[in-house]
């Protein structure tokens, strides 16, 4: 199974210890999942991290961005999008998520985007879930 981490889920699983953690971890066990991410949404990820806000939480794990960024890059494949066609109306940062996961060949997309994301359910095929039904599948399955 291919997964593609929409990137606030990922900074809740690194910075935070809720559903979404608990997710990453799952995938860290199976050996059949594979992460999948792009250059362009590691850029976001990393913006993120380098914002004060950010730093706070590091600290409070013991963490600087460059280690939380590195770990996470040590359990992804990237993919490189052809091309990042318009598909999220209002949202062109989560149109980089649909590419990544349409070049990555996703058998699915996670997401806490309410908004713009998850109200799309699936594209090409790829469902958009939620951390919790994402953990609930890898648990089952």
């Amino acid at each position: 199974m291919r997964i593609v981490l929409e990137p606030n889920v990922v900074l809740s699983a690194l910075l935070w210890r809720g559903t979404p953690h608990h997710l990453l971890a799952a995938i860290g066990q199976r050996s059949s999942i594979q992460l999948r991410s792009s250059t362009a949404l590691l850029e976001e990820r990393a913006d993120v991290l380098s914002r004060p806000s950010a730093a706070k939480r590091l600290a409070l794990i013991d963490k600087n961005a460059r280690e939380v960024l590195t770990d996470y890059i040590e359990a992804i494949e990237l993919v490189e999008p052809a091309s990042v066609p318009r598909v999220v109306a209002d949202d062109v940062d989560n149109d980089h998520v649909i590419a990544a996961a349409v070049a990555a060949h996703a058998d699915l997309i996670v997401s806490g985007d309410r908004k713009h994301l998850l109200p799309l359910g699936s594209h090409q095929g790829i469902p958009i879930v939620e951390a919790a039904p994402a953990l609930r599948r890898i648990a089952s399955g």
